[in-house]
């Protein structure tokens, strides 16, 4: 396995292998990387000839009040973890590689980044894709693959592909939880032990989401006033939001079909946290 830090020599490395016709997988991370992010490595391996990881904090996506600062690195944590995973290349630039002087182009979209996560965090989105749609033309892999537990996240990135005419498959997969049913996250560690301890509401509550679901119930408020009641039962959860919107356009929907996503952030203390279900 090798970590390259420009831009220059990990396209070079990515176009040698496709002049091969080696299939090449690409796993976009901020690093700090855990079971959720091995899972990805791991499908992606199985799928592909060759695994590029990028690990880079992208300031851009961190509004000023945000933390990234204090966002959690550790490199030789995570290279471990990846060549585990049968990895070739970690992509590990720093801020000065991917966004030299004067930089100034963004990628940004309307509509999908507008609610969930985006209301709260307006220059989030804009980062996201910016950064993405560079790591696209930098390691012009076949397939690219993202986690489901940032699900607005994903909708924009398959919409993005689509409306800009990337040549690269997007795979969403499954979100990887901890044994008492927490969705794994690089903030967690940020949890106190009593707040770990409340941070399982989360999913419990979207749990109670699906068991109305799952008994009839299409009605879209009343699976919204649910899952709000429940996290309301906890003491250290202040909920951000509790949406039900379509998958597709991330926009608010009356009842239950088609494609679906519930959606909740909730702050456990100070610390924010995502998690979902995605009904296709």
């Amino acid at each position: 396995m090798e970590i390259l830090t420009t831009i220059k020599e990990t396209r070079d490395k990515v176009k040698e292998w496709k002049a091969q016709g080696l299939k090449v997988a690409l796993v976009p991370t901020m690093g700090y990387l855990h079971e959720g992010h091995r899972s990805l490595i791991d499908r992606a391996h199985k799928e592909n000839d060759k695994v590029v990881v990028s690990i880079f904090v992208n300031p851009m996506q961190f509004g000023p009040n945000e933390d990234l600062d204090a966002y959690p690195r550790d490199l030789d944590r995570d290279a471990a973890i990846c060549e585990a995973g049968g990895v070739d290349i970690i992509f590990h630039p720093s801020v000065e590689e991917m966004y030299g002087p004067d930089f100034q182009s963004y990628a940004d979209m309307h509509v999908l980044p507008e609610k969930l996560c985006g209301a709260s965090r307006p220059v989030h989105f804009r980062g996201v894709q910016t950064v993405v749609s560079k790591l696209f033309h930098i390691i012009p892999a076949q397939r690219a693959y993202f986690g489901q537990k940032d699900a607005q996240q994903l909708a924009i990135i398959r919409r993005m592909v689509i409306d800009m005419d990337f040549d690269i498959e997007i795979i969403g997969c499954p979100i990887i939880r901890e044994d008492d049913g927490l969705a794994k996250s690089s903030r967690n560690t940020y949890l106190s032990e009593e707040e770990r301890k409340q941070a399982v509401i989360l999913n419990q509550s979207l749990n109670k989401g699906m068991e109305a679901i799952e008994a009839g119930e299409k009605d879209a408020a009343k699976i919204k006033q649910i899952i709000t009641d429940n996290l309301n039962t906890c003491p250290l959860a202040k909920i951000d939001y509790v949406e039900v919107v379509s998958f597709d356009t991330i926009q608010p929907i009356e009842k239950v079909e088609g494609a679906v996503l519930i959606a909740i952030a909730v702050y456990i203390g100070t610390t924010r946290l995502i998690d979902n279900r995605i009904i296709l």
